[in-house]
């Protein structure tokens, strides 16, 4: 592992040695797994001119803000394609509180994608029978706060990896979030 540090916006984790850091626009930090690429891990910023959060629990409980997050997801995940159908749920909300006395959230949704292979399908009937799952991805995000500002770190896998022999690694990843006091 290699511990990712930024003193400007006050976050840290670990990342498995291999990941790549990936240059884009939207997210404060983005790794890849280059062995398998549908392993991402992203963290997200508050900015600090919006809400002032003064700890996690100002999104209320684990639960309340899992069903935040399942609700953007649905926004931003659902597909547009003719005979596609995604489905996700809240697989578990927690709380915790870490070594460095901060409490964070830990959210874990699934999601599937069920996708019809019959192109030429005009019932939902034809659309049905030719239905295959697409994938089938688990969605790691731990809340924190600092400065102010919401921090949000998901993972993002396939379960085949979750439930395998990279699970412990992922969730060592997740377990390594920690959110900083910045120095002004």
């Amino acid at each position: 592992f290699k511990r990712h540090q930024d003193i400007l916006d006050g976050y840290n984790f670990l990342v498995p040695t291999p990941w790549q850091f990936v240059t884009t626009s939207g997210n404060d930090v983005f790794y890849r797994n280059p062995y398998d690429v549908e392993q991402t891990l992203f963290v997200d910023v508050s900015s600090p001119t919006s809400t002032k959060f003064t700890a996690v629990t100002d999104l209320k409980s684990p639960q309340d803000a899992a069903e935040g997050l399942l609700s953007q997801f649905k926004k931003e995940y659902m597909s547009t394609r003719l005979g596609v159908k995604r489905k996700a749920e809240i697989t578990s909300a927690t709380e915790r509180t870490a070594d460095d006395g901060r409490i964070y959230y830990d959210i874990r949704l699934r999601a599937r994608s069920y996708a019809s292979r019959n192109q030429l399908a005009v019932s939902q009937r034809e659309i049905d029978a030719g239905t295959e799952l697409e994938w089938d991805r688990q969605y790691l995000t731990v809340l924190g706060t600092a400065n102010g500002r919401l921090y949000s770190m998901r993972l993002q896998a396939p379960m085949s990896a979750v439930e395998g022999p990279g699970g412990e690694t992922l969730q060592k990843v997740a377990d390594s979030f920690r959110c900083t006091t910045v120095e002004s």
